[in-house]
């Protein structure tokens, strides 16, 4: 898509941040990807041998091009939790610094499950980052705090029964999936919610999750769809409302010394420059949170 460009080129001309913040990561290994979904469903994935049917739950037809693509859009919120977190042994967890943020600038396929993609996502990239996290002792729990318009239900399935691992989703209800998971806690708003209504809710159950949970790590999707100029979203949210939405996050997640994985999610506004505009508030609100930002 042509907001990822744009994005990039948005940061470096906007001064939100150098070009040498930004790196381009190696894809995520098979192995890395296996943590998470099942070996038939990545076997027809690599091989493209994915049934009609698997690719149109997906949206869009096999190429070896989608499986680069996906692969790199792991690898790089990979980077970025490794990023956050140093690689950090169980007994230094407690060393984390305050307010250390990094950013896929693309990411948050919420939608890919354990044996299938769907809804535009074929891997789901912050499954395997926090799997990884766990696995390698660099977190011992870990948040998720979707706030793309759409629910996360891959990720809600994915850990389901993984008590380390905490999945807040706010987003829509009559929005797609129409058949919905069962995050550990989901708020969701009718068509036509705007600011007030979503910070609101935001501002009641951020500092419960993170509180209560007590996670070394915040994976943030920063989904640009709850905009009121979204085609896909039916929510009000300005601009302006967007951006308080990510100071509200990245301020609490500083408040308690959490470092941040963002990834960017939806946005399908008719008009790419404000969805651009939308992604690039966030970095802008994570650069003010941590002034060095590494990006992928």
């Amino acid at each position: 898509m042509a907001k990822y460009r744009l994005l990039r080129e948005r940061l470096v001309e906007e001064s939100v941040l150098d070009a040498r913040d930004l790196h381009v990561p190696a894809p995520a290994t098979w192995d890395e990807l296996r943590l998470v979904h099942d070996p038939d469903y990545l076997e027809a994935v690599a091989t493209g041998t994915l049934a009609a049917d698997a690719q149109r739950r997906i949206g869009f037809p096999w190429s070896s091009m989608m499986v680069e693509r996906s692969r790199r859009s792991v690898g790089a919120t990979i980077a970025a939790a490794r990023e956050v977190t140093g690689r950090r042994s169980p007994e230094r967890l407690a060393l984390r610094p305050a307010g250390v943020v990094s950013a896929n600038l693309a990411g948050g396929t919420h939608h890919a499950f354990r044996d299938r993609g769907e809804g535009y996502c074929v891997f789901n990239d912050v499954a395997v980052a926090a799997s990884l996290l766990l696995r390698d002792g660099a977190a011992e729990r870990v948040a998720v705090v979707d706030c793309d318009v759409h629910q996360g239900n891959g990720t809600a399935a994915i850990f389901r029964d993984e008590p380390a691992v905490f999945t807040f989703s706010l987003h829509g209800a009559k929005n797609f999936p129409f058949r919905k998971e069962t995050s550990d806690l989901d708020v969701t708003f009718d068509d036509g919610a705007g600011d007030d209504e979503y910070l609101a809710a935001l501002d009641s159950h951020l500092p419960a999750v993170l509180d209560g949970h007590e996670p070394d790590v915040v994976f943030y999707l920063a989904g640009a769809d709850p905009y009121e100029g979204d085609r896909l979203g039916r929510l009000k949210l300005t601009i302006g409302g967007l951006q308080q939405r990510d100071r509200m996050v990245f301020d609490a997640c500083r408040r308690r010394a959490l470092p941040v994985v963002v990834v960017m999610s939806g946005g399908y506004a008719p008009d790419v420059d404000a969805i651009v505009t939308i992604h690039t508030n966030t970095i802008r609100e994570a650069v003010r949170t941590c002034p060095s930002v590494f990006a992928c």
